[in-house]
């Protein structure tokens, strides 16, 4: 059996254990944080991350655990809409294959789908990758020494297989000079139920989400350079207070709601650019090979059609993994470049820096809502422009 170690347990790490069960592969699964990630962000999910989770069977259980928001609004420092547009811009851009969830709720509904046929190591990661003749040496932060066929990095921006065999992050980092943080709180008050609610000051934007079991998601996304990315999680709430501190709105309220949260997620906005995405046997997937940054809003589902299409080369390739990981590459190198192309511009109107800026793009926003405009404005940088391959999958029975 060919041994396959992955790196990361979010979402492209069991998508990939899914797809190389069913090619044939025996794969293992480390990840560093001690169980299943919860709360974080919500994404929004489409496109052919979508098919591939039909083909999973996962659908029922992700339209279960999802929202349906019903309205994108803008409003100004009384509360009062002065922007927005109905979700059903989405909808038809999607063909109706659209649904909103928690990124955690996603990673588990896969986790689950690989459970008792995947070895799932938890609170543990990759230290030292030694590549022999017939294999991949790994020693693991826990102790003790593995032998694998190939090593996979699924590990996201901040990638330890990128950086054990591809050289340090800022060789492939494009800062988009932006940084995020997301928390969730219990019992806060206003809710809009179906709604997202945003509120922007130049440089800055705040978004409300209202979830299941009277709780509120809230996500920053602030103008930041790299001082502000650079502290230490103990000074993260004291950055967004200094961003946020004296905007109006409801910003006292929820910076009060941060202060009494128990986990905050907090990073910089960034892309990942490379050359090549694999190195002899080490290859790597998802955001540790190509982030497009989290606010593209596709992370994830790139992040499982990367998988698919690397467990589907390495089926079709018969163990000729240079062969493979080459046909993964070039079927996705033009598709995944657009799209960080993309994010790009996208990155910029969600808090863009001046004031002008943010009136322009409350225009844009407010001509969503006349026929056509939203397809001609954002189509491009949702259309899925691949056609996702068939392979001659091997599943049990």
């Amino acid at each position: 059996m060919r041994a396959v170690l992955i790196s990361g347990a979010g979402i492209a790490g069991p998508t990939l254990a899914f797809w190389l069960k069913a090619a044939g592969y025996e794969p293992t699964l480390v990840e560093r944080a001690a169980a299943p990630r919860s709360g974080g962000y919500v994404i929004d999910f489409w496109g052919l991350g979508y098919d591939i989770a039909e083909r999973m069977g996962l659908i029922p259980a992700i339209t279960a655990a999802g929202y349906h928001a019903q309205e994108m609004r803008i409003v100004g420092v009384d509360g009062r809409r002065i922007a927005g547009f109905g979700t059903t811009v989405f909808n038809e851009l999607t063909g109706g294959r659209y649904v909103t969830l928690a990124r955690s709720d996603l990673s588990r509904l896969l986790l689950e789908k690989i459970s008792g046929s995947t070895e799932v190591i938890f609170d543990d990661q990759i230290v030292a990758m030694e590549e022999q003749a017939d294999g991949v040496r790994v020693r693991l932060r826990g102790g003790g020494e593995r032998r694998y066929d190939l090593v996979v990095g699924a590990d996201g921006l901040h990638s330890s297989v990128r950086r054990l065999a591809f050289g340090p992050q800022e060789s492939f980092e494009k800062r988009l000079g932006y940084a995020v943080a997301a928390f969730q709180t219990s019992g806060y008050r206003p809710r809009d139920e179906n709604a997202y609610i945003i509120y922007g000051q130049p440089g800055r934007m705040i978004g409300r989400f209202a979830l299941r079991d009277d709780r509120t998601l809230f996500l920053f996304v602030f103008a930041a350079d790299i001082d502000d990315v650079a502290t230490s999680p103990g000074e993260h709430n004291a950055v967004i207070h200094r961003v946020y501190g004296k905007c109006g709105w409801e910003c006292p309220h929820i910076l009060a709601a941060l202060d009494a949260a128990n986990e905050l997620y907090f990073d910089r906005v960034s892309q990942i650019r490379m050359q090549g995405w694999s190195r002899g046997r080490t290859v790597l997937i998802g955001d540790a090979a190509f982030c497009v940054s989290l606010l593209a809003g596709q992370g994830s589902a790139l992040a499982m059609i990367s998988a698919y299409v690397l467990a589907g080369e390495l089926l079709k390739a018969d163990g000729d993994y240079q062969h493979a990981f080459g046909a993964y590459e070039s079927r996705l190198r033009v598709y995944i470049g657009r799209k960080q192309q993309g994010a790009e511009r996208f990155a910029a109107a969600f808090a863009p820096k001046t004031r002008s800026g943010l009136w322009f793009r409350n225009q844009v926003v407010r001509a969503f809502a006349l026929p056509g405009i939203a397809k001609l404005a954002i189509g491009r940088d949702i259309a899925d422009r691949l056609d996702l391959p068939a392979y001659d999958w091997r599943f049990p029975g």
